[in-house]
């Protein structure tokens, strides 16, 4: 049921069907998600259920505010405060300490819970509309069948589920990616995910240096001591950190621009994405000239690789993205995109 999601008799409907303890699609700036309410444990089975999702694999939760941000959190470190003050609302999701009381299911049984409030206006407008209503929170993961290409579009969310899932079309999300999560809740902030913040843009809003996982975390003051891996698994699971992760049904095959041109000479039909300029006279290929800047590579990531899927390639080869740390969170995507494949 695909609902204009400007229109407030739409976003009332979609208020009503999430106080009822029923699924709706929103958009987000990042991706469109996949909505219940956080604090209905029936209803977050129902986001396990759609997607296929292992019920021990947490969700964030989608608040509209810091206070409401409080519900869920045993407390919010100064740290993480400093971050939601900065990005909120944003692409950034807060990891904390939760309540024992509240959201268990959506949390995946952890002690910790992921917070975002999200910035698209569709998004902020149904939040609102549920809290009328009693709830409290959305958990949102993206609206897409576990492990699979995240939804930037409602079209994208129609084609993954059933009919009758109410969905709400904001347009085509503008980030493009999902957000970067950051784990406050142990010794020190660390980078569980990339997305379009920098780890710059981030240390710069905590005032203090930002981990980038955690064997980084060995021997810091307040943390056990003992082998780097031993800290590494105190680390809470968080969305979209599985190894293989935003895959799409072709095989993704990462290339550095010299192998990319190599392989092209073989004539092998295959969908490709490249940001360089690569000679493609004469090649059976389906290919899409990727943007030279993150941010506009990063809002049409997923989309072209839908698109390359539906037109039936087999394989996709994708150009390894430039090093540099403004290109993590697209590196991140397409190298879990790629590890689908791999032996």
């Amino acid at each position: 049921m695909l609902l204009d999601g400007h229109d407030p008799q739409a976003i009332a409907q979609a208020a009503a069907t999430l106080a009822a303890g029923d699924l709706v699609a929103l958009p987000t700036e990042t991706v469109y998600g996949l909505g219940g309410r956080a604090d209905d444990d029936a209803a977050v089975a129902k986001i396990f259920a759609a997607k296929g999702r292992p019920a021990d694999h947490p969700l964030i939760v989608h608040v509209l505010d810091v206070a409401d941000a409080e519900r869920f959190a045993a407390q919010i470190p100064p740290v993480a405060r400093r971050l939601m003050d900065a990005f909120w609302p944003g692409p950034l999701t807060v990891i904390v300490k939760r309540k024992p009381a509240m959201a268990a299911a959506a949390a995946g049984g952890q002690d910790s819970i992921g917070l975002r409030s999200p910035a698209h206006p569709v998004a902020r407008a149904l939040l609102a509309a549920a809290r009328e209503r009693g709830v409290l929170g959305v958990a949102a993961p993206s609206a897409n069948r576990f492990g699979r290409v995240s939804p930037t579009q409602a079209q994208h969310v129609v084609d993954e589920f059933e009919p009758g899932l109410v969905v709400l079309d904001g347009g085509a999300c503008e980030v493009g990616i999902e957000s970067s999560i950051v784990d406050c809740s142990r010794a020190r902030p660390v980078l569980l995910r990339p997305g379009i913040l920098t780890p710059a843009q981030i240390e710069a809003a905590m005032g203090e240096p930002l981990s980038l996982d955690g064997s980084t975390l060995a021997g810091v003051d307040g943390v056990d001591g003992g082998p780097a891996a031993a800290v590494a698994e105190a680390a809470p699971r968080a969305s979209g950190t599985l190894v293989a992760h935003y895959a799409p049904r072709a095989i993704v095959r990462l290339l550095d621009t010299p192998t990319l041109r190599q392989k092209l000479s073989a004539a092998l039909p295959v969908g490709l994405a490249v940001y360089s300029r690569v000679d493609l006279a004469g090649q059976p290929v389906l290919w899409r000239q990727m943007p030279e800047a993150a941010k506009a590579t990063a809002h049409e990531l997923f989309a072209v690789l839908r698109d390359l899927d539906a037109a039936g390639a087999a394989q996709i080869w994708i150009e390894l993205p430039p090093p540099d740390s403004a290109w993590d969170g697209v590196r991140d995507r397409l190298s879990r995109a790629a590890a689908a494949f791999e032996a």
